[in-house]
């Protein structure tokens, strides 16, 4: 128990300083490599905690998901290196005073709420992802066979407005013309 909540504390600890990070970079590629940093202390806190499949599923996901960010940076971004000093936080007072409120309005909600009473029987890890699997594969599987599609596509059309048109035919009589 005293070994699951220190790693549960270590990544958590890592989360936070990654996300700190994120913003006090001036390189997209550096801040998306954060964030995927972050993202993956999180699912590691969910495999401390003894949730395979969630853990499983967000470092997976999260890492296709910067993967792909960080492609896109590269390709469309004027700078991604960040070596023109880009300054990535905007609105500096109003952001601390957000995120210092946030986080005593979120401590006083974790400490002073009435959690009720803990679960008397939980159902063992392979129960647990069979449960959930039947949930993501039952009445949410059109939502997200939906949200599958649509991400692919959006993927396909990137991708092919970012490839520039060759005329085969030009490119011929440019050769004979020479």
């Amino acid at each position: 128990m005293y070994a699951q909540a220190f790693f549960v504390a270590v990544f958590g600890l890592a989360a936070i300083g990654f996300g700190v990070v994120v913003f006090r970079t001036s390189s997209m590629v550096r801040s998306a490599l954060a964030l995927l940093f972050s993202q993956t202390a999180v699912g590691c806190m969910f495999l401390a905690m003894q949730t395979e499949f969630l853990g499983v599923l967000q470092i997976m996901m999260m890492a296709t998901e910067m993967s792909i960010m960080a492609i896109f940076m590269v390709m469309f971004m004027m700078d991604p290196g960040g070596l023109g000093g880009m300054d990535m936080s905007h609105q500096k007072r109003f952001s601390i005073g957000a995120g210092v409120s946030a986080a005593v309005i979120a401590i006083a909600v974790a400490l002073l709420s009435d959690w009720g009473p803990a679960a008397d029987q939980v159902p063992d890890a392979a129960a647990q992802t069979r449960a959930l699997g039947m949930e993501l594969l039952g009445r949410s599987m059109l939502i997200f066979e939906t949200a599958g599609i649509t991400i692919l596509t959006a993927m396909i059309a990137a991708t092919a407005v970012a490839i520039p048109v060759q005329n085969p035919a030009s490119k011929n009589d440019t050769e004979a013309s020479e």
